[in-house]
């Protein structure tokens, strides 16, 4: 157990709960109130002026998201954490405090298909955007325009699964003046952390692995003061996507066990994904866990694990893809990942070939969430359905 793990586990266990501050409960209360009250006007008007750092209204700030948040930005090794009612949520709220009228962004191989509709979103004010599917910093280089401002980063990439350098795109970005933001909802903070490698803003979806239970939507932002500063002012308080006291205190649940969890969902897909490697039916099997892939070398540098998310390939396409996970049984066909159950669904709708390829992603990719079930059981479900 290294240095780095040891501190995260005391995180994830102990980390601001303030035991003796409420009472000496073991766990964090569950402050649902809407507001606070003060014993003076004067007392108030100051809270009211520092909202920030003072329980006010709950849209604000509270006890019990407030423990959740101490807990993220110490396992990112970020200043401060703002957590929104959902991942869209932070995503809009990071990339409105980073652009204005007449900017562009920068977005590095695949992201997730919701961010790259706000992205089109953002056109009616004025922001545009393009894509380098390339993940070298060289070939990414030459896609900034003058009024590029952010490069946006989720690595690994939506549903290609590839990495990008960290170190060599942040260096790069600064240079310029450059504000990078990454998604690193994938690999969670246990096993990759981007603010350590100089990517400015980071954002998570809280309802994958640090929620870990399929049971709580939110998001969170983590960075530097002085960019979440501006943010809780801006983005944060006027925006009103505020986290639930009540899902905050799953968020806390679901992080005490994270570090135990992520180590079983590597465990399996370990396995699953070898099983694929070796299966005649498999053209490809997207998870830089795996010596094959085209970033494994870059892995081993970026990434302290794997987590249980991966993709693979099929020949055949929307008739294939559709054939295999219909023929599943254990495995279910859903949304999302990151919880005790294992899913599985495609990118083909059937009438996006096309779409798909010009966006570097084969027609018969499968996207594939290992869960928390026994290996061999995932395994077989895999190999029926396959045959």
């Amino acid at each position: 157990m290294n240095q780095d793990w040891e501190q995260d586990l005391e995180i994830c266990l102990e980390y601001g709960d303030r035991r003796m501050e409420f009472g000496g409960s073991v766990i964090p209360p569950t402050f649902g109130g809407s507001l606070f009250v003060f014993d003076s006007t004067d007392k108030l008007t100051k809270a009211v002026m520092n909202e920030q750092g003072n329980y006010v209204y709950t849209r604000g700030t509270n006890p019990t998201i407030e423990t959740a948040e101490m807990k993220l930005s110490a396992l990112e090794r970020g200043e401060q954490c703002r957590c929104f009612s959902s991942g869209m949520a932070a995503i809009t709220a990071a990339l409105f405090n980073s652009v204005k009228t007449g900017d562009h962004v920068l977005c590095i191989s695949n992201l997730y298909f919701s961010t790259m509709e706000l992205l089109k979103y953002l056109n009616k004010f004025g922001i545009s955007h393009s894509v380098c599917y390339e993940t070298d910093a060289a070939e990414v280089e030459t896609y900034i325009q003058p009024n590029t401002t952010v490069i946006f980063i989720e690595s690994p990439s939506y549903m290609t699964f590839r990495l990008t350098n960290l170190n060599a795109i942040t260096s790069m970005a600064k240079k310029r003046g450059i504000r990078t933001i990454m998604d690193n909802t994938w690999a969670t903070p246990l096993f990759q952390k981007p603010l350590l490698h100089g990517v400015d803003i980071v954002v998570h979806s809280l309802s994958k692995y640090l929620g870990g239970h399929s049971d709580l939507v939110g998001g969170a932002v983590i960075a530097g003061k002085q960019i979440m500063g501006t943010l809780f002012t801006k983005e944060f308080l006027l925006m009103g996507a505020a986290f639930s006291p009540y899902e905050a205190s799953l968020l806390l649940r679901g992080l005490r066990s994270l570090p135990y969890r992520i180590k079983g969902h590597q465990e399996n897909a370990l396995k699953v994904a070898a099983f694929l490697e070796g299966h005649l039916r498999v053209l490809e099997v997207l998870y830089p866990g795996l010596p094959p892939h085209p970033d494994y070398e870059l892995g081993k540098k970026l990434l302290t694990g794997y987590t249980g998310l991966m993709g693979f390939t099929v020949d055949g396409g929307y008739k294939e893809v559709k054939r295999v996970l219909d023929r599943l049984r254990h495995i279910k066909i859903g949304v999302s990942w990151g919880s005790f159950e294992s899913l599985a669904l495609s990118p083909n709708t059937g009438n996006n070939d096309q779409q798909l390829l010009s966006e570097n992603i084969h027609p018969g990719t499968i996207r594939l969430a290992v869960g928390l079930g026994d290996s061999e059981r995932i395994i077989r479900d895999l190999d029926q359905a396959l045959d």
